[in-house]
């Protein structure tokens, strides 16, 4: 798959500088792409620099925990038998391996995180292969997307892992299939590759079926060698049927069929536009205002793949039931479509100002990136450092204390705390005691003060409440 995917960023020998600014719409020269890439690297690591300040938060330690069980060769076999977790084979894999080289250093995991994140920024600038997208409006995307803040909790979160990973298989899988199709459907490494990335982008998560319409509808607008390319598409069908079948099939063991996580029947409609919605502020209306003021040429075209994409990749999250709308982390992939909006509609700003105000478009550069940047280092990386707080406030109860620890009002729920214990080494969880009433000389945990509920004759929360 990395071989099929090398060819993406070779293009002719023009000035770079000239291909930046507007004067060519093909690829970079092969000796300057590099930069370009390192640029792209450097816009992607800049939200989240203080991420070396953050412990790990709540769900963290099940990822961790799950990659002990399942990630190592040997816990392959259980994994396979697991209807859930099976679906995140790859997060797995990589949740171990990071344990075996970095143990529990938060920072070699939250690196880890932020290195996929610029990958899959590469990704996006490689949508530029694809000729009805372009290589001026691929490097902007990216630019976007490497930046932008509304999905910043799937690289902040090392529990959301999994949504990097399905992103890097479902693209590269989108780009090689897009790279065979443009050579005439002549190229069999692309499409062998291809297939095996979409293997991979199903070992990652459930969400990586949305790949297969979006290769459809590829296909269409490619139109060349439309009968054969839609019967080389039918192995991508018949994977992403047998995979949803075998997940039914296991429905008396999945979680997510009796948590009340997703339903079948839920109004995905009003989801799926408040979703999008705020997925489109601030910048996205910009982009989308941009484009619709200037119309430039094939305007609507960029507009109606990237409403294709965005519109596909959301409907696995639409039928979500315990929120009206889509987690910032299940985000990520729908992101790069309005990546898309927003890079038209700052090439068409550009198109109307270069002349009089050649300025216009570096000082609305450096105004995104200021806003999204300062957003995800002062306001959402507070946020993560509340929400690693209650997990940080119980591991350092059970160091100071020699024997049980009573559990009320942990924001997380038991499993999250026991694991916290057991992956940290603090405790075991049988010296945990979750709920109850403890002995007057015993050590409690709570957000608030268990003393202070006893004295005022209050009945205690109950566990997992705040």
């Amino acid at each position: 798959m990395v071989a099929g995917l090398a060819g993406l960023y070779t293009g002719q020998r023009v000035n770079f500088f000239m291909w930046l600014s507007g004067g060519a719409n093909h690829a970079p020269p092969a000796r300057r792409t590099a930069l370009w890439l390192a640029a792209l690297a450097a816009l992607a690591i800049l939200p989240y620099v203080r991420v070396a300040e953050l412990p790990f938060i709540s769900d963290d330690y099940i990822q961790i925990f799950l990659g002990w069980k399942y990630g190592a060769v040997s816990g392959w076999r259980d994994l396979a038998l697991d209807p859930l977790y099976r679906c995140r084979s790859t997060s797995l894999v990589m949740s171990y391996w990071t344990w075996r080289f970095f143990d529990l250093n938060p920072l070699a995991y939250y690196s880890s995180s932020i290195l996929l994140h610029v990958f899959n920024t590469w990704l996006v600038f490689g949508l530029g292969a694809w000729r009805f997208v372009g290589w001026r409006l691929s490097a902007l995307a990216a630019g976007f997307f490497a930046v932008f803040e509304g999905h910043q909790e799937a690289v902040i979160w090392y529990a959301a892992l999994p949504e990097l990973l399905v992103f890097f298989f479902s693209v590269s899988t989108f780009l090689l299939w897009i790279l065979w199709l443009q050579s005439g459907c002549a190229r069999w490494r692309h499409y062998l590759c291809a297939l095996a990335g979409f293997f991979l982008a199903l070992a990652s998560k459930e969400s990586s079926v949305v790949i297969v319409p979006l290769l459809f509808a590829a296909t269409l607008l490619e139109r060349a060698h439309l009968r054969r390319a839609l019967l080389l598409w039918l192995p991508f069908v018949s994977l992403a049927v047998f995979y949803a079948l075998s997940i039914h099939a296991s429905r008396s063991e999945h979680l997510f069929y009796h948590d009340g996580t997703f339903s079948l029947t839920a109004f995905f409609l009003k989801t799926l536009t408040i979703s999008t919605g705020r997925l489109f502020w601030v910048w996205g209306y910009a982009g989308l205002l941009a484009l619709l003021l200037f119309r430039p040429a094939h305007w609507m075209r960029t507009l109606s793949i990237a409403a294709v994409w965005i519109v596909i990749t959301f409907l696995p999250y639409s039928f979500l039931t315990y929120m009206p709308r889509v987690p910032s982390r299940h985000t990520y992939l729908a992101s790069a479509g309005l990546a898309l909006i927003v890079a038209a509609g700052a090439l068409a700003f550009r198109w109307r100002m270069a002349e009089k105000h050649p300025w216009a478009l570096p000082a609305l550069a450096t105004l995104l990136v200021v806003h999204n940047c300062g957003y995800v280092l002062t306001r959402k990386h507070a946020q993560f450092k509340e929400r690693a707080e209650p997990t940080e406030k119980l591991l350092n109860l059970a160091r100071r204390t020699p024997g049980t620890i009573y559990l009320h009002c942990f924001p997380y729920g038991g499993e999250v705390a026991e694991l916290a214990l057991e992956v940290s080494g603090v405790k075991s969880r049988k010296q945990l005691v979750i709920g109850g009433t403890p002995p007057p000389d015993a050590e409690s945990y709570c957000l608030g003060s268990v003393d202070d509920h006893i004295r005022a004759g209050a009945p205690l929360p109950s566990a997992g409440s705040l």
